[in-house]
């Protein structure tokens, strides 16, 4: 009987430790950009991964750590899947939980994506080279839903528990294209305390000056990723490293693109590991006992 209650007590911790609270953030309208029917979530074949598609109103998921080890530091997620989805387990809540355990508060960013039908994967994976042009306009209210999310956890990081000058943001692919809008355009009230950009989307979001006040940045990425993002990951390191600005780059021999947290055997697993050192080494994060 001590023993199933402690089993119960167990689940019940872990069960709060991950709390998992919906917010829907302020928007303004997409003007040209229109969408029919609901957000869908799914298990793609295509890409063998849970997938969120069809999303034209930005909200974002809350995953609190234990409170004995909570450290202030927070971090909003931006998944990946080329503005047409969202992989939002191995780009999303994995990394969250992940985060949790370091004491780190993390908020999973469902941003706008391109109006799709029923496999917005597939939609994505038909269009071809033409998906440049079709992610133009959504792009930038992709980039609003990033920094209207900054907005929110600052305007009310008392309530959330977090310290409201260590809000970071960090994106994979598109969602690294998400976080280098949100590097670009910030203002004081949604400016992020660091960026980390995992494999972004160069192509999307081409490298530009980084801003005078330009906060902290690691990079990751793979020079083996089949998309060719390698070199941009170099050029926004070097447009940041020219500019006297912090910066950190993690260029893996192999991991191919979207390895988010899958496992393959390779140094490139660790990536969120080396991130946590980072942070820890630039005061970004108190390191805590996670034992």
């Amino acid at each position: 009987m001590k023993n199933t209650f402690t089993a119960l007590l167990c689940l019940l911790q872990i069960g709060i430790a991950f709390s998992q609270e919906i917010i829907e953030l302020p928007f303004d309208e997409a003007g040209q950009v229109e969408w029919i029917g609901d957000e869908k979530e799914y298990f793609s074949k295509i890409w063998q991964t849970q997938v969120v598609t069809n999303v034209s109103i930005p909200t974002m998921q809350v995953f609190k750590p234990d409170a004995a080890k909570s450290n202030g530091t927070s971090v909003i997620i931006a998944p990946g899947g080329g503005l047409y989805a969202l992989s939002i387990n191995s780009e999303g809540n994995e990394v969250a939980k992940w985060l949790n355990k370091k004491g780190i508060t993390a908020f999973v960013l469902k941003y706008r994506l391109v109006p799709t039908g029923e496999d917005g994967v597939q939609e994505a994976m038909q269009i071809g080279e033409k998906i440049i042009e079709t992610v133009a306009p959504v792009l930038p209210l992709s980039v609003q839903d990033g920094l209207s999310a900054l907005a929110y956890v600052r305007e009310n990081s008392e309530a959330l528990g977090v310290d409201p000058k260590k809000i970071g943001f960090m994106g994979f692919s598109a969602g690294g294209a998400v976080t280098m809008g949100v590097g670009y355009n910030y203002s004081e009230d949604n400016r992020p305390d660091f960026l980390v950009p995992v494999y972004p989307w160069t192509s999307a979001m081409p490298v530009m000056e980084c801003p005078s006040d330009a906060p902290p940045m690691l990079i990751i990425c793979a020079t083996d990723d089949p998309l060719g993002l390698a070199g941009g990951s170099i050029e926004l390191y070097s447009s940041y490293l020219n500019a006297g600005k912090k910066v950190g780059l993690h260029m893996y021999a192999k991991g191919g693109h979207g390895f988010g947290m899958r496992k393959q055997g390779l140094p490139s697993d660790n990536w969120i590991s080396r991130f946590y050192d980072w942070s820890v080494a630039e005061g970004i994060t108190v390191s805590v006992n996670t034992e």
